[in-house]
């Protein structure tokens, strides 16, 4: 069982940044990759990044590559997002999940409650 916390969200005008972290508690933290994902109103929750176990594969949408950086601190049980030049469209509710490794919320088997990003332009 995984339990998963995030933090870091809030209002950011464009071109700012912004860190999101992802704490997780339980022992089995490790074993799993973990994947950020957001989901704006009135849209699905789309794919943003995902990072293995061992942090040694990471994959991004191509919405944010270049702009975002997720890595993994597994000593610390937290994964981390870290969002540069953000725009108004990267406003959304962004949740980590911890599952195998996948663009598909489906894959994931825990969700955090989510952290709410807003860039105003």
């Amino acid at each position: 069982q995984v339990q998963l916390v995030e933090s870091g969200g809030g209002l950011v005008q464009a071109g700012g940044s912004l860190r999101l972290s992802c704490a997780a508690s339980g022992r089995t933290f490790r074993t799993y990759a973990m994947g950020w994902f957001r989901q704006a109103p009135g849209k699905e929750r789309e794919f943003v990044a995902r990072i293995t176990w061992s942090g040694g594969s990471i994959y991004y949408a191509d919405s944010v590559k270049g702009r975002f950086t997720i890595s993994r601190d597994n000593a610390k049980n937290t994964v981390y997002l870290q969002m540069n030049s953000l725009k108004p469209e990267d406003t959304a509710v962004y949740y980590c999940a911890a599952g195998t490794n996948s663009n598909l919320p489906r894959q994931y088997d825990y969700w955090g409650q989510g952290t709410r990003v807003t860039v105003s332009s």
